[in-house]
Formats: C-alpha cells, structure tokens, sequence
C-alpha cells in the first residue's frame, strides 16, 4: 500500500489545488489503517497502548437518572449522606449533558468518552483554537427556541468574519436576510447555541464552540471593541452581532470529512435578486400549508 502512495503521490502533487494538504496528510488519508488490514488482532494493537481505548468487558451499573431540580430545591450546605450523587458532585462536574452520561454507562464507553473529555474538550478557547476560529470563511450554527424546537443555519464570510473576542467570547455578524429571523428568533428565547467550524480545505479538521449567546447592534459592540473589522464589501455590513460566551470548546475529528476544493466566485450580498438567491429551487411555492393565509387582505 504504501508503495502504491509513493508511486501516486507525485501525480497528486501535481493536480492539487492552490491551499490543499500537504504530502504527508495525503499519505495519512490514502493509508490503509484498519486492524484487518495488516492481519494484526485487536489485542495486539492493545498491546501497544490502545487497551486505554477499550472500555473492557465488564458493563457499567447505570445510574438513575437525576430529576431536574430549581434553585429553592437544592439543599443548603454539605450533602445529605444519603445523596447518592454527593461523591460525584465534591469533584469537578465532566463536560456533557446528563443524557449522554447515562447513554455512555448504557452502551460501555464511559472510558473512552471521560478520556475525550479530559483531552480534547477545554472551557475556554486556547490560541490554536483562536487562529483556526481567525481563519473560517464559514461556521454553521444550532440553536433552538425555548421549546426546543430546533434550526441550523449557515454563516459566511471572508477569512476573520467571526471575530475572536477574548478567551471565552467569539461574535459572529448578522446580515440582511430574508427577514425571517429564525436563529435571532431562537437565541431571544433560549440563549445556548452550537457553532461548528470545518476546514475542508486543508487540515481536514473541525471545532466545536458551545455556550451562551446574547445579540447586540452593531453601534454598540463597536463601543465595546473598537477594533472590530471595518473594511466591509457592499452589502455586507453587519446590522448587528450575536456576542457567544464559550463554555466548551472541542475537536471534530477528521475521518468523515470530505476534502473540498476552493473556486472563486462573486457574492452578491444582501441582494434580494431572486435567482441569485435560489429562487424557488425546492418547489415550495403555491404548495398548501396551514398557516397559508385563506382569506384575503382588506385594506
């Protein structure tokens, strides 16, 4: 296999686009890497250090699952004895929702998962994270309204355009669009948001930003940080800001992700031409739907 790489590596070289990986991630994504491959057993690639992987053969007891509790209920001082989440929480609470918790003791990857938590997932962005953050022309963003009820969006922009505030504040900027304010919608209610950012390009590589958003105009954030980006394309100055306190930060591996190739292209930003903006690419229009209105309008 590796003779094969070796021999088609300089062909690649040769056809790679401008701001693609280097050899020697090409050479990792083109080996193959699976155990059965080489005809090595599971227990050998143990051997090696990756037992620290394996969760083992004895199953986890579940633990029941904690009722959700307001402020007046928790109970003031030291923990009852009998509280038999008292041990659990004198130390430092893991990462995580209580769901994925019991789901890792159900289905035995406890180890594997507080080993993620206890490598990979910081509180706070470091300066790598910050430079990739600097370095994204596009993030995608979750949020969901007080309900729940969910929405994920696209964002876009040049090299930069989410700004990095600090260690634990990222603000990206919000548009003209198509008025709708689904994601705005959603934070107003519930402040949790989700941001994910992939390098397609290059490093094959995402991160997660998790944490707490609030919306502030643009006048008023540039009072707060005078430095924010200025030199804006027509169309594309921002009405106002979703400011994002981090509260988890954390890598997107990189195995699923494809490779992507940049082509330059022309935005035409805040435009409301409706080609350029897909017209009615899904067919949607004219289909019935309950909030279509059945009467008309009277002046």
């Amino acid at each position: 296999m590796r003779r094969v790489i070796a021999d088609w590596l300089p062909h690649l070289e040769s056809r790679r686009p401008s701001g693609m990986a280097t050899a020697e991630l090409l050479d990792l994504e083109l080996a193959d890497s699976s155990p059965s491959a080489s005809g090595r057993t599971r227990s050998e690639f143990a051997g090696e250090g990756g037992g620290r992987y394996d969760d083992g053969p004895t199953r986890p007891t579940l633990r029941p699952v904690r009722p959700q509790e307001s402020i007046s209920d928790q109970p003031v001082g030291p923990h009852r004895p009998e509280d038999p989440f008292a041990a659990e929480e004198e130390h430092s609470a893991l990462p995580g929702s209580t769901g994925e918790h019991l789901l890792q003791s159900a289905y035995e990857t406890e180890r594997r998962a507080r080993k993620f938590y206890e490598d990979q997932v910081l509180d706070h962005l470091n300066e790598r994270m910050k430079e990739f953050i600097r370095s994204m022309s596009m993030a995608f963003i979750a949020t969901a309204d007080g309900h729940g009820e969910c929405d994920s969006s696209l964002r876009a922009g040049p090299e930069g355009f989410i700004e990095v505030l600090g260690d634990r504040h990222v603000a990206y900027p919000e548009y003209r669009g198509n008025g709708v304010m689904a994601s705005l919608g959603n934070i107003s209610e519930n402040p949790h948001v989700g941001i994910l950012l992939v390098d397609f390009v290059d490093a094959l590589i995402g991160l997660h930003v998790n944490g707490k958003a609030r919306i502030l105009e643009d006048a008023d954030l540039r009072a707060i940080h005078p430095g924010l980006r200025s030199d804006f394309e027509r169309g594309r100055k921002p009405e106002r800001w979703v400011v994002v306190q981090v509260e988890e930060a954390y890598i997107h591996c990189r195995k699923h992700i494809p490779r992507m190739a940049p082509v330059s292209r022309n935005r035409a930003w805040g435009t409301d031409d409706v080609k350029r903006k897909g017209g009615d690419y899904f067919a949607a229009k004219g289909t019935p739907r309950p909030w279509h209105q059945t009467q008309p309008q009277h002046d």
